[in-house]
C-alpha cells in the first residue's frame, strides 16, 4: 500500500481543535505513526490539561477515548480507570451500547478486564444494534477484552458478527460513510479478517482530499484521524 502520511498530519496540525474527541483521535493517530514532534507533544499536553480530576467533562465517551489515546504514550491512570468503573451499573454503562463499548475498549487498553460488561453486550445484542458501525464497536471491545485473559468464550460471537459485517459491504466496496467504514475495517483487522479489508481500504484512499484530509467541506478532523489510524493498522 503506497501512502504517505505527511500531508494528512500537516493538515491536522493546522486545525483549531476544541473537542476532546478530536484531540484524542489526533493524539492516537500521531503516536501510532510515530509522529514524535512538537505538535504531538503540544496536543498531548493539551489533552492532559483538559482533564478535570479523573475525567474529561464528566463525559464517559470523551474520557474513554482520551484514556485509550494516552496509553500509547504509556500514560495509564488508576484514577481514570476507577472513574470509568464507578460509572458501571448493572453490568453496562448507562444501559447504552456506545458508552459500554468505549468504556470496555478504554479499560482493555489500560489492561483492565471486565467480564460483566462483555456479557452484557452479548446478552443484549439484537436487531436494534445490527448496524455495521455499532457491531464493529462491539466486536472491537470484545476482542480487546478477550485478549487480556486469553479468553475464547466470545470467539464464536465475534466471528459470526464479523462475517455478518462483511456481508453488509455495499456496492462501492465500503460501509455507508467514511467514519463507519474506518471503524468496520479496524474491527475486521483486529478480529483476523485483514484480507477482507484490502478493497474497502482502497475505497478510503480514493476519497482523500487534495489537502491530505478526509471528509466533506475540505476535511474533517475525526474522519481524517480515523483514516490514519486505519491505514496504520492495515500496514502493521
Amino acid at each position: 500500500m503506497d501512502f504517505k502520511s505527511e500531508a494528512s498530519f500537516k493538515w491536522l496540525y493546522s486545525q483549531e481543535i476544541t473537542k476532546v474527541k478530536d484531540l484524542a483521535r489526533i493524539v492516537q493517530a500521531s503516536y501510532l505513526w510515530n509522529e514524535e514532534n512538537n505538535h504531538t507533544e503540544e496536543l498531548t499536553e493539551k489533552l492532559i490539561n483538559s482533564k478535570t480530576e479523573n475525567s474529561w467533562n464528566s463525559d464517559l465517551r470523551d474520557t474513554s477515548r482520551a484514556a485509550s489515546a494516552l496509553t500509547l504514550k504509556g500514560i495509564v491512570s488508576s484514577g481514570i480507570e476507577k472513574w470509568i468503573l464507578s460509572k458501571q451499573a448493572e453490568s453496562s454503562w448507562n444501559n447504552d451500547v456506545y458508552d459500554t463499548t468505549y468504556a470496555l475498549i478504554a479499560l482493555a487498553d489500560m489492561g483492565s478486564y471486565n467480564r460483566e460488561g462483555c456479557d452484557w453486550l452479548i446478552d443484549n445484542y439484537g436487531i436494534k444494534w445490527e448496524h455495521p458501525g455499532t457491531t464493529a464497536l462491539i466486536i472491537t471491545a470484545l476482542s480487546k477484552q478477550a485478549k487480556l485473559e486469553n479468553e475464547v468464550i466470545f470467539s464464536d460471537f465475534i466471528e459470526e458478527r464479523a462475517r455478518w459485517i462483511i456481508s453488509q459491504q455495499e456496492s462501492e466496496a465500503a460501509w455507508k460513510t467514511l467514519a463507519t467504514s474506518n471503524l468496520v475495517i479496524q474491527s475486521l483487522i483486529l478480529t483476523g479478517h485483514k484480507d477482507e479489508t484490502a478493497i474497502p481500504l482502497k475505497w478510503i484512499l480514493s476519497h482523500i482530499n487534495s489537502n491530505g484530509s478526509w471528509g466533506k467541506k475540505g476535511g474533517d478532523i475525526n474522519t481524517t484521524s480515523l483514516s490514519l489510524i486505519t491505514l496504520w493498522q492495515y500496514r502493521e
